[in-house]
């Protein structure tokens, strides 16, 4: 089966089984309060996140280096947005681990690195062309 359609079928049959779970053990209101309260700390501290993570790539620009980390770390942090913003407990713990800088590099550590490797990788020469003149050539300095 489709791995998008399972997704589409399975993520709202978890988040129905946690709503009620949590929902029993808590309260509705108390339930319903917690879905907002971790969707208003998820967006500012996902705003907090992705300005520090333009202002992080910037100074990759500066040093004239490829910033990949922080490209994949915007789109997580727009992606974990997104999840928080959605309710639900399980896309609310997906959202978080995305937008922690600390699980964000465990995470996406490695696709960073492959396109480090690949930028560092620079051959050391000047592509140019060249063209033999003579002795007795006008164009000779």
């Amino acid at each position: 089966m489709n791995t998008l359609l399972l997704t589409i079928i399975l993520v709202p049959i978890i988040e129905i089984y946690l709503f009620i779970k949590i929902g029993s053990q808590i309260g509705a209101f108390n339930t319903i309060s917690l879905i907002f309260i971790t969707a208003l700390i998820g967006v500012f501290y996902a705003r907090y996140e992705g300005l520090n993570t333009i202002r992080s790539g910037f100074s990759q620009l500066i040093k004239n280096e490829l910033p990949a980390y922080e490209i994949i770390s915007g789109a997580a942090i727009a992606i974990a947005a997104l999840l928080l913003i959605l309710p639900g407990f399980a896309t609310d713990l997906i959202g978080f681990l995305l937008i922690f800088p600390l699980t964000r590099k465990l995470i996406f550590g490695k696709f960073s690195m492959k396109f480090q490797k690949k930028n560092n990788q620079k051959n050391n020469f000047i592509d140019g062309e060249f063209e033999d003149i003579e002795e007795d050539d006008d164009r000779k300095i």
